[in-house]
């Protein structure tokens, strides 16, 4: 697709519609959002301008501008992700949504909340919760990450496994199609099978179908109580049999069931200077329970614990206070900077596969980590079988033979997962980083009906192009 560049003419307008001070065209500013959580010098690409609107109406002007001049136009949540979606790799302009930000209602009534896609989304939860009501679509970078892009992304996190991912919790939105009309879909309904889900066809859509300007949230009761379970086992094999068992065992299914091995283990142990006697261990599992009565909460706790006892666990550890539960959980949250240290060049994977195959993913791991003398730590949620196998560069190589490396080890990750009935993203999204592998774990049908179904929405392909897959 040939596109056209952003002319002064296009940046005159892009100041009639928003303001003069919500129009970036300073190289140094515009920085910021040519990448986002992964390397910039690998997959950054400059914007030719920055707008950050402030209104829907502003957002339709904008999208009409970019579709009559054929400009290409990249959404923009926070820049938190990981996967290259909010890149604009074809230039053209940026749109954030930074400064549509507020909170427009809160519906106590019927348990929703109806907010701006740039509202950050633990602020979500400190607005409500003195209600006792929390957003339960819970990814794992809740501080920094917007409502917007969670919906882009569909994203998930620890908490899955229980109160699954953001799309459940999305009763509605306001949407700017790429030709720049605005449409509603969904409500405050619980309900709702007139005609074909659109809303959910555009939540994960990584802002190719559409920017959504607004969004009804549903909440929840906020839990009272919570354990975690920090569990030491021999191997990965013991760790993972125990997911099934505690859900079909012992009848009872945790918040959380976190998954660390032990390379990921030790060096995060290690980086925070911990000393839980992580040695002993060939994999751990963190486990939550929440629920709103403490004696039930600690009874499943017990329960769970004494059923890994059972079946091999080498030891159980109780958090039942902040201190003790911040504690366990910092081993797991600072996995990825811990690789950091030991080198800034990393993979960051989103692989997701049956929890049945996870131990037959292990011996992958370990035959591509040996075959190109990389560091791959696994850690991620075991209770839905999503793993963060993260690929680190060996520090002795050139940046030239890590991309090739990279490359090579990628391909040969994605085919295992695939071999083992899994993909190649369950929670990050594809973006730029994924798009070239799209083709080896989705079928030739598949991908023609997501083409088609593009088209349908963007005839022009001048929303979010680049990412997902090439239009033919």
């Amino acid at each position: 697709m040939k596109y056209n560049p952003v002319a002064r003419e296009t940046i005159d307008e892009l100041i009639e519609i928003t303001g003069k001070k919500n129009v970036i065209t300073n190289k140094e500013k515009m920085e910021a959002y040519s990448h986002d959580e992964t390397p910039a010098e690998q997959y950054g690409h400059m914007p030719e301008v920055v707008v950050t609107p402030e209104t829907t109406e502003e957002i339709a002007k904008i999208v009409k501008l970019a579709n009559r001049d054929l400009i290409p136009i990249t959404p923009r949540g926070a820049g938190s992700g990981l996967s290259g979606g909010a890149i604009p790799v074809f230039g053209g302009i940026v749109l954030s949504v930074e400064k549509m930000n507020r909170i427009i209602e809160i519906d106590y009534n019927n348990m929703m909340i109806v907010l701006e896609p740039g509202v950050v989304t633990n602020e979500v939860n400190e607005q409500v919760a003195e209600k006792g009501l929390f957003f339960a679509g819970y990814p794992m970078s809740v501080e920094t990450c917007y409502i917007g892009g969670n919906i882009a992304e569909n994203a998930g996190g620890g908490k899955a496994i229980k109160y699954g991912v953001t799309g459940r919790y999305v009763m509605g939105l306001e949407v700017v199609t790429p030709a720049g009309e605005i449409v509603e879909l969904g409500g405050k309904r619980v309900k709702d099978v007139t005609g074909y889900d659109l809303k959910q066809l555009i939540i994960g859509s990584e802002g190719t179908l559409g920017i959504v300007t607004k969004a009804i949230i549903k909440l929840l009761p906020l839990p009272t109580d919570k354990v975690d379970l920090l569990i030491l086992f021999k191997d990965v094999k013991s760790a993972i049999g125990m997911v099934p068992r505690i859900i079909t065992g012992a009848r009872i299914i945790p918040t959380s069931i976190e998954f660390m091995d032990k390379l990921s283990v030790k060096t995060s142990c290690e980086y925070l200077n911990e000393h839980l006697p992580y040695q002993k261990a060939g994999a751990m599992l963190l486990i939550e329970i929440d629920g709103n009565n403490e004696t039930q909460v600690e009874e499943d706790a017990e329960g769970v614990g004494e059923l890994c006892l059972d079946n091999g666990a080498i030891e159980v550890y109780v958090a039942d206070n902040y201190t003790t539960q911040d504690r366990v959980w910092s081993v797991r949250r600072n996995i990825a900077e811990a690789f950091k240290v030991v080198s800034p060049h990393q993979s960051l994977e989103d692989i997701v596969v049956p929890i049945a195959s996870i131990p037959d993913l292990m011996p992958v791991l370990e035959r591509i980590s040996n075959k190109y003398d990389i560091q791959i730590p696994c850690y991620g949620h075991a209770g839905d079988g999503n793993l963060h196998a993260t690929l680190v560069k060996n520090p002795e190589s050139s940046m030239e033979e890590w991309y090739e490396i990279e490359h090579k080890a990628l391909k040969e990750l994605y085919q295992a997962t695939k071999t083992l009935g899994g993909t190649i993203s369950g929670e990050h999204g594809i973006g730029s980083k994924r798009k070239p592998y799209m083709e080896s774990v989705s079928s030739p049908v598949e991908l023609e009906l997501m083409r088609k179904i593009k088209k349908a929405f963007d005839p022009n392909n001048i929303m979010n192009p680049g990412k997902i897959f090439d239009l033919k």
